[in-house]
């Protein structure tokens, strides 16, 4: 099956032209970025992160009529069965398979999306975003820039499962975050849970502005929480404290949260108070939130599972070095992936662990 495929997709669809951590779930509405409004009701259920994406698009599908999920597939559900029951409820003319060709994926949404649509696409590992790398940085980042904004694509929504899973290897383990964050023009946001990812997908698909939203795929089973129901949505661009402290000041984004949030706890039975801050939107990030921290700690680690150089950790390390430089009471500290392709059989050596995490706070606090 060729390319010539997604043209007798276009024809079809009509297009409109123009570990858990505990999230509060009490009634309540706020205005969220872009516009969006937050929504709290009482109504929940007991949901892991797959199910919530899952829940998150059929509601973007039916509030949305503008509204199309496609991918490598996903009308039967996908490898992850993030998309299950999709095609069945809203037809294929709005959920449907795609050739093997990411780079034909993302080009084909940044076309529907640029016609007034909501575009969902999906890359089944976000190791394989590569060949659609030209399509998402030369093309959806600088869409609206390059039009003087007459144009844009900002319908578009790129998912992507990415990061360990205990046996991917080099292909299906990856963390390719940083590479977009260097791109002007994208959002990139990763989410901790399901109450999270729901919320913050929501906002993705309605954000003015094109998204990569990656998805832990470690924790499609194993994260489980309460979900509300109905719609909401979740900002973007606003970090969150999710443990508040006085001595070290911790940053990280998705699965790794579960594993700071070990080392925190460990790091409290020897008297050293930890505050943890989930990123939740890379780019653009928030570095007032995460400054506000440090300059009350004066110290600061930061972890994520992709390699050390060049990681996104290391943007916020210089960040707040410029912000907080006369506040530090020591260096910043980086418990991250190693400078390896990612392993198979040495993955546990290669993973910023608990221990290590526990070990570089201590290092930090007794500088």
């Amino acid at each position: 099956m060729g390319l010539s495929r997604f043209g007798g997709l276009v024809k079809g669809l009509g297009v409109a032209r123009r570990r858990p951590f505990a999230t509060s779930t009490s009634s309540s509405s706020s205005t969220a970025a872009g516009g969006g409004t937050i929504v709290r009701g009482t109504g929940s259920k007991s949901l892991n992160l797959y199910s919530a994406i899952n829940q998150a698009l059929h509601i973007a599908l039916e509030t949305d009529p503008r509204s199309y999920v496609f991918g490598e597939d996903v009308s039967f559900g996908g490898v992850f069965r993030c998309t299950t029951g999709l095609a069945d409820r809203f037809g294929n003319q709005r959920v449907f398979n795609t050739p093997l060709c990411e780079q034909g994926i993302v080009g084909f949404g940044i076309g529907l999306a640029a016609m007034g649509n909501r575009a969902v696409a999906e890359i089944q590992f976000a190791d394989y975003i590569f060949p659609a790398f030209d399509q998402i940085v030369n093309e959806a980042a600088k869409f609206r820039y390059r039009s003087g904004n007459q144009f844009n694509c900002g319908g578009l929504t790129i998912r992507a499962p990415y990061g360990a899973v205990g046996h991917g290897g080099h292909y299906h383990s990856q963390s390719p975050e940083a590479f977009f964050c260097h791109a002007p023009g994208l959002k990139v946001v990763i989410p901790r849970s399901p109450l999270q990812a729901k919320g913050l997908l929501l906002s993705c698909i309605r954000d003015p502005n094109p998204v990569v939203f990656f998805e832990p795929k470690w924790l499609y089973r194993l994260s489980v929480e309460e979900v509300p129901e109905h719609d909401y949505m979740l900002p973007l661009s606003e970090a969150e404290v999710i443990r508040e402290g006085t001595d070290i000041t911790l940053v990280g984004w998705g699965a790794q949260l579960s594993i700071m949030e070990q080392a925190c706890k460990e790091a409290e039975k020897d008297g050293i108070s930890c505050e943890l801050i989930d990123l939740r939107t890379l780019l653009p990030w928030d570095k007032d939130t995460v400054e506000a921290s440090v300059r009350k700690t004066g110290r600061l680690l930061i972890s994520h599972e992709a390699p050390v150089t060049a990681g996104f950790g290391a943007e916020i390390s210089a960040s707040i070095v410029e912000r907080c430089f006369l506040r530090l009471e020591a260096p910043v500290a980086r418990v991250c992936g190693l400078d390896t392709p990612f392993p198979l059989i040495f993955e546990p050596f290669y993973m910023p662990t608990k221990n290590k995490i526990l070990d570089a706070i201590k290092s930090t606090v007794n500088f």
